[in-house]
């Protein structure tokens, strides 16, 4: 095995086969700083010229993209407060605040330093897992990807903090919104009101940027000022660097669950980051911070989302289940190169295998590189004037949204929810279980179905639906607990106050 790896990193270093690699690592941080796009949109786009191409080559060139694109996406997260990518939600929470706080270097450095980690521990996991992954794999049924969703949705309540109630009934109203369209185990039609746009349901990429987006260009355009409120971004990436390593068990911890959820076929990467940054949350201390400029706040997600690659390369090369929709695409690609998935992937197609590894630690490596050195000038974008910043940006998320489905629909279904996401923000309404519930609609519909439909109720008993089952309630009852000490600070603050007023 480690003779096939050290011939498999010789190959990868053939002049023509690393100027693809570096040219597919181009496109992907090109890709990822555009918001909407993402890692299905830039696979599409580089499908067409792998056709004839050597499989070394072919794969470099699409690993090479599809590696970096989750380290780049930080800087329109943290920069504009706009999800570059489904896999970069989370990072706006406290990416954002940062910027805002003239922060934006330490933040875009810390989150490169973090998926730098968090890629190389993927590609790891996938050189281990290799020959151990077919049983894992096949553990997971219908009733365990079930009560996953599940264990996604009680991150609802740690994401809403002390405003649980409203957090739960956002989900809910995501959860209809998922709801939209076919249902996705019988030939039935909801909430559709005979428009044919509305049969495939409302894409995630538009969901996310008329939810995040258009509140914060609204905020820009009547604040008249920049997003950063002060100019100070020199040495900063050092502090970054520093911060990763004080929370290295954040990192490593928040890796191992992108790897993980990457792993689980169906799960899909757009509630990765999400559920690592409910994980961080909940288990370190001082988390009063979050959601206002807690740099952990930005590790925790940036870790995860990088790692999930790795994950999700272990179903889509061994038996041809795609562990994401990029993952989905690069199975047309192995079909252009004349590969097929599967069991011979670490048999026939061994050297195949390993030099995706090597692609894989070796872009993640590149890509952190380049945006580090980059992150120095594009941060001083957070300082331009919001009336000058935002036209063009608009113009940009319109094309993102409009690559969705490529209907006309996508642009009212933007101004809609970007409208509906402003209301939520002036209400004061977190919208990070809005678009959980809206994520995680589907699947989890769709495994329920199948679960009760082939096992009847007996699935409840399964051993792994019982084990993930008192997870999901130790996440409840943890959000129960933080909610709880969120309203008790204000109230003991402003009785202290009280009592200080009175002694004066």
């Amino acid at each position: 095995m480690l003779e096939a790896a050290v011939s498999a990193l010789s190959a990868l270093f053939d002049p023509h086969r690393l100027m693809m690699m570096l040219t597919g690592i181009g496109v992907g941080i090109v890709v990822g700083i555009l918001p909407g796009l993402g890692g299905t949109v830039g696979m599409a786009m580089l499908l067409p010229f792998v056709y004839g191409m050597d499989p070394y080559t072919g794969m470099a060139l699409l690993i090479g993209m599809a590696a970096v694109i989750h380290t780049s996406d930080t800087f329109p997260s943290v920069l504009i407060g706009v999800p570059g990518s489904s896999g970069a939600q989370a990072t706006v929470m406290d990416g954002f605040p940062l910027a805002k706080q003239g922060q934006a270097s330490r933040a875009l450095s810390a989150a490169f330093f973090s998926s730098l980690i968090g890629g190389l521990i993927g590609a790891f996991v996938l050189w281990l897992t290799i020959p151990i992954a077919r049983p894992l794999v096949l553990a997971f049924g219908s009733p365990e990807l079930f009560m996953l969703t599940m264990l996604g949705l009680s991150m609802v309540g740690i994401l809403a903090g002390r405003r649980m109630l409203r957090g739960i009934m956002a989900a809910g109203l995501g959860l209809v919104i998922g709801m939209i369209g076919a249902a996705p185990t019988v030939a039935y039609y909801r909430f559709t009101f005979d428009q044919l746009y509305l049969w495939d349901g409302i894409p995630i990429a538009v969901l996310a940027l008329g939810l995040f987006a258009v509140p914060e260009m609204l905020d820009l355009i009547t604040a008249h000022k920049a997003i950063s409120e002060k100019v100070e971004v020199t040495g900063a990436w050092l502090q970054g660097l520093k911060d990763v390593i004080q929370n290295k068990w954040l990192v490593f911890r928040s890796a191992l669950i992108g790897v993980l959820v990457g792993f689980t076929p169906g799960l899909g990467g757009s509630v990765v980051d999400w559920i690592s940054y409910g994980f961080a949350k909940q288990t370190i201390k001082d988390r009063e911070k979050f959601g206002q400029g807690d740099i952990r706040g930005v590790i925790a997600p940036e870790a995860s989302n990088n790692a999930k690659e790795g994950g999700a390369l272990i179903p889509t090369l061994l038996f041809g289940i795609p562990g994401s929709g990029a993952m989905a695409v690069l199975l047309g690609g192995f079909v252009l190169m004349g590969i097929e998935p599967g069991p011979r992937m670490v048999t026939a197609h061994l050297d195949v295998t390993l030099t995706i590894i090597w692609t894989l630690a070796l872009a993640n490596v590149f890509g952190a590189a380049i945006c580090i050195l980059l992150s120095k000038y594009i941060s001083l974008l957070s300082f331009i004037p919001g009336p000058k910043l935002v036209p063009y940006l608009l113009v940009i998320m319109l094309v993102g949204a409009y690559q969705s489905s490529r209907h006309w629909g996508d642009f009212l279904a933007f101004l809609a929810l970007g409208l509906l996401g402003w209301v939520l923000k002036q209400l004061d309404w977190p919208r990070p279980p809005f678009l959980i519930g809206a994520v995680l609609a589907e699947p989890a519909e769709r495994y329920l179905w199948v679960s009760v439909s082939r096992y009847g109720w007996s699935w409840l008993t399964h051993p792994g639906v019982i084990i993930i089952g008192l997870l999901t309630l130790l996440m409840i009852f943890m959000a129960g607990r933080i909610s709880q000490t969120a309203h008790q600070k204000p109230v003991e603050a402003s009785g202290a106050a009280a009592q200080g007023g009175a002694g004066a």
